[in-house]
């Protein structure tokens, strides 16, 4: 037998209409009933249409072709299936964000993907969450966990496994003055790849790998100015956060009269296909875009269509992607 919205009131116990307005994630409908009826249509097996439906994709970083490329493949994985991704510029934690989702809450929203946004942020505002779930409405991150602690799927690079990446290239190509330009305190991926490189170090025997640690923007300034400092401290080599950061270490590495990689090694992070065109091309650390929007695909359409997904994070492998700007270690 075919199961409808007259099914699922019988079975609640209520109208119609608040199945209605239960199955399109509406507002009015109070937190007991809307639980009765989810329940009732988890038992019924009943899967909501989502032919039409958006999903919103929420990020800071549109201007990074990394974000824009994981984007576009969570639409290529959707579109298929009838639901359409949105992608929602916003400032990480911000009111833009909280927003930007109370606007299309009532459109027929069918998830949300908090992609390098909110979820990256120690402390961030929980208010955006509570009204998602409040409506039954799905939400997955990417590269960082959700400050409530609430359970859901994230799916984010191994950013200690980064690091690892780049120190271990870069000494055995003989650096032992290895610097860092990180992204701010308080950055969950920005933090990991921190305890990820003094790891890395004091694993090679480093005692004060923290005084090679700059913290900076995610941006090519941010870089430029990290590199200014640590080459002030002596070091051959760096590994930035991003590969924005990267290339503004190079800026500033050129601009103090040395070169790379004759005098100073770099390292990027992100692997954004431009990475592979600049002068010279970028040796960085890939994240696995392929990968992770593939994964945020399946289960938005599982979590759309009622069915378990599993909670917690999911670490994904990145790749060494060796090019022109690192090198052996100049001789003093």
């Amino acid at each position: 037998m075919k199961v409808g919205i007259v099914e699922i009131a019988a079975r609640a116990g209520v109208s119609e209409a608040t199945v209605s307005r239960v199955i399109n994630r509406r507002q009015g409908v109070a937190t007991k009933t809307r639980d009765a009826v989810e329940k009732a249509m988890a038992e019924l097996g009943y899967e909501r249409p989502v032919e039409g439906q958006l999903v919103a994709v929420i990020t800071e970083h549109v201007s990074n072709p990394f974000f824009a490329d994981v984007a576009e493949r969570i639409e290529a994985t959707l579109a298929p299936h009838g639901l359409k991704a949105v992608l929602c510029p916003a400032f990480p934690g911000g009111v833009q964000e909280r927003e930007f989702i109370a606007s299309i809450i009532d459109k027929g929203i069918a998830a949300v993907v908090f992609l390098s946004s909110s979820n990256t942020v120690e402390g961030a505002d929980t208010e955006t969450y509570e009204m998602l779930r409040s409506r039954r409405i799905p939400y997955i991150g990417v590269n960082g966990g959700f400050a409530d602690n609430v359970p859901a799927p994230v799916f984010s690079t191994d950013d200690a496994l980064a690091a690892e990446l780049a120190v271990d290239h870069l000494h055995r190509l003989g650096h032992r003055a290895i610097g860092m330009a990180s992204g701010p305190a308080g950055n969950h991926p920005a933090d990991r790849r921190v305890r990820g490189f003094l790891d890395a170090m004091a694993k090679r025997g480093s005692q004060d790998a923290e005084r090679w640690v700059i913290r900076q923007s995610y941006t090519v300034e941010g870089g430029q100015a990290a590199a200014h400092t640590l080459l002030k401290l002596g070091a051959t080599a760096i590994v930035a956060a991003s590969d924005y950061m990267a290339l503004g270490a190079i800026r500033g590495i050129r601009r103090q009269g040395f070169s790379v990689p004759g005098d100073v090694s770099v390292v990027g992070y992100d692997g954004s296909m431009i990475t592979e065109f600049v002068d010279p091309p970028l040796t960085t650390v890939r994240q696995p875009a392929d990968r992770l929007a593939l994964e945020v695909g399946r289960s938005i359409l599982s979590l759309v269509s009622n069915r378990e997904v599993p909670t917690g994070e999911l670490f994904f492998d990145p790749e060494l992607v060796i090019r022109s700007t690192t090198g052996p270690a100049p001789h003093k």
